[in-house]
């Protein structure tokens, strides 16, 4: 860890609302006039989309599960020693994943490359002069017999639904955005589930931070659920690993945050529809109290 170097980690798997963080750090930043080094977690992955398929099918061929969400198909030590290095000296070397036509040319443009979607760009120096480093993705705790990227973070956020939640999520995301069929969904689950147990799910044991929303209809049966419930038909539950590590002041929280309360001495549980303005008024002078500490 590093008080001139942070590293801010926000972890979760696709689909469970780590893009609502993000933005809640973007306006903190934007306000705050700090300038972060971006980095994404899909661009640890091991393969690019079409090398994936293939080892996929290869693993299937084996008997094996190979998922995203395992080491297997991951660079951990390489974020490891991203972390590592940017915590010493502020420094270390990132790479994009494109997701879209839209991402491809807008980095091609940039790199005068010829890359298309589901590629890697090369790998580039992080810029100089930044204040913190910000990671978002599915690793940014994570732990095994090998690589230990959870130790060299400052601030680490979870995000994660209840499981069936995040399953219907999943299910219409993937459906509506990737065309892909239900079935084709659930096999994908399926095949993820003990990367997920093993490697995903312990890494909010580690968390300072945790959002977890919980749903207030019935998701008893993700796989028919008609719609994703609406952030009002949800409460999100706070949880504080060690409230003092960042001076947490629950009356001042609850106060600014209608119809909020505490269920356990280190939990608050908030409206769903308050999740973004409860990560704003919890994580400003948290960001606030790093940069004091760099600057000194």
């Amino acid at each position: 860890m590093s008080k001139q170097h942070p590293i801010v980690a926000v972890t979760g798997s696709s689909g469970a609302g780590t893009s609502t963080v993000k933005r809640a750090f973007e306006h903190i930043f934007y306000r705050d006039g700090v300038t972060p080094a971006i980095i994404e977690g899909d661009s640890f992955h091991r393969y690019d989309r079409f090398a994936m398929r293939e080892a996929v099918a290869e693993a299937s061929k084996r008997g094996e599960n190979l998922s995203h969400f395992g080491p297997a198909s991951n660079l951990f030590n390489e974020l490891e020693n991203l972390f590592k290095s940017y915590g010493e000296h502020g420094t270390g070397k990132k790479r994009y994943y494109l997701h879209s036509e839209e991402e491809a040319a807008e980095h091609n443009a940039r790199l005068g490359t010829n890359l298309g979607p589901g590629q890697f760009t090369p790998w580039e120096d992080i810029p100089s002069e930044t204040d913190l480093l910000f990671y978002e993705g599915l690793h940014g705790g994570v732990v095994t017999d090998e690589a230990n990227v959870a130790q060299y973070v400052d601030l680490l956020i979870g995000v994660v639904p209840i499981v069936n939640l995040e399953w219907i999520q999943k299910i219409h995301r993937d459906n509506a955005e990737r065309g892909y069929s239900a079935e084709a969904i659930v096999d994908t689950i399926l095949r993820r589930m003990p990367d997920y147990i093993n490697y995903i799910t312990p890494q909010f044991s580690r968390t300072d931070i945790n959002f977890q929303r919980v749903s207030t209809v019935d998701t008893s049966n993700p796989f028919i659920a008609r719609d994703i419930p609406s952030p009002d038909e949800s409460f999100v539950v706070i949880r504080f690993r060690d409230p003092k590590k960042f001076h947490i002041d629950f009356p001042y929280l609850l106060s600014m945050l209608h119809d909020s309360f505490m269920s356990r001495r280190n939990s608050l549980v908030v409206p769903g529809g308050k999740m973004g303005l409860a990560m704003e008024i919890i994580l400003t002078p948290i960001i606030e109290q790093m940069m004091g500490e760099r600057n000194r």
